[in-house]
């Protein structure tokens, strides 16, 4: 046995001089060192041998266990050291190379012109309103003074999913869920950006969803000239400081009296060109004073209290804005489009 466990140190530590991988060395270990491996098949034989024979075979046997693992461990060490070696110099970064760009996005244009928006009506003091986009006909129409058998709703025909659920043509039934939760406290200066929907055909000026932002303000001695005043501010903000604006007679059944509200052009200064169809006008807006039965239906004394409301197309100000012929661009996700707006 003397003889067997000699060879069987000398085989291990020849083999294992040849390990290059640390998984090499876990096989030899159960080789040699294993429950069933060879160091241990030898040894189960030291029942055979004499009382005297044992002890010196067996401290024999712990001198070459301890032996291959000692080896072991050395090789394990220095086949861990090889394979970092290796894998540095496999993923070594020249750091003399120059750096590669990174590209990164831009916001979007409506969303730009929309934080314009608000940041100039914030600054007026105002404060930004949100509701759900999928409405109640309630809230949609008939709280705005359009019963459902008004001849107006079909200007704002939109996508039904039930007779009461509609996705909003407006943004107009945030004002009045505000009012709602005011209960009758004044003042009320809100506007209400948003996505809204009607079933229009979709062309260079029209599209079936579109961003619009509404404002309003309730309060006591509320007026004409009010309203006046902060559309004009609004539009030199936004279009410049030469800018002016008229108010032209119109109709809305939620306001009374109502306007259309025109800029003077600013490609051609009111002087007449293309964009302005040659009249020094654009139209961007309809607002009015608050119908008293819409402010009644909000929980508002229409003899104490009185309002102006307006609504306009986020995507019509951008159009105007940026110089741009189709609205269509700003839904076609066409990286060459918006690339323009990363230094706006």
């Amino acid at each position: 046995m003397r003889e067997r466990l000699e060879a069987l140190k000398a085989e291990a530590l020849k083999e294992l001089e040849q390990i290059e991988r640390t998984a090499q060395v876990q096989e030899l270990r159960v080789k040699y060192l294993g429950k069933k491996g060879l160091l241990t098949e030898i040894l189960r034989g030291m029942g055979k041998l004499s009382p005297e024979e044992r002890p010196v075979i067996g401290q024999l046997g712990n001198e070459v266990r301890a032996a291959i693992e000692s080896k072991l461990e050395e090789k394990r060490e220095a086949a861990e050291r090889a394979e970092v070696e290796a894998k540095l110099a496999s993923e070594t970064i020249d750091v003399t190379l120059p750096g590669r760009t990174v590209h990164i996005g831009n916001r979007h244009p409506l969303t730009l012109v929309t934080e314009q928006i608000e940041d100039i009506f914030l600054g007026m003091g105002f404060t930004v309103a949100e509701g759900p986009e999928v409405e109640t006909d309630y809230y949609n129409f008939e709280t705005l003074n359009l019963p459902k058998d008004h001849p107006a709703r079909d200007m704002q025909d939109s996508f039904y999913i039930t007779e009461e659920i509609l996705l909003r043509t407006h943004t107009s039934p945030v004002q009045v869920r505000t009012m709602e939760k005011m209960k009758g406290k004044v003042p009320v200066k809100i506007i209400c950006p948003g996505r809204v929907y009607r079933r229009d055909d979709d062309d260079a000026t029209h599209s079936h969803v579109f961003n619009q932002v509404e404002g309003l303000m309730v309060g006591e001695n509320v007026r004409m000239s009010d309203l006046k005043g902060v559309l004009l501010s609004f539009a030199r903000q936004m279009f410049g400081e030469n800018t002016q604006i008229r108010l032209r007679p119109s109709f809305f059944p939620f306001t009374e009296p109502s306007a259309e509200v025109d800029v003077s052009c600013s490609m051609c200064g009111g002087k007449g060109c293309r964009t302005c169809k040659h009249t020094g006008w654009i139209e961007i807006l309809g607002s009015g004073m608050v119908h008293p039965r819409v402010l009644e239906m909000a929980g508002y004394d229409s003899e104490k209290y009185t309002g102006f409301a307006f609504g306009m197309g986020i995507d019509r100000i951008a159009l105007l804005k940026y110089g741009i012929d189709d609205i269509r661009h700003f839904y076609t996700n066409d990286v060459r489009f918006l690339k323009q707006f990363n230094r706006v």
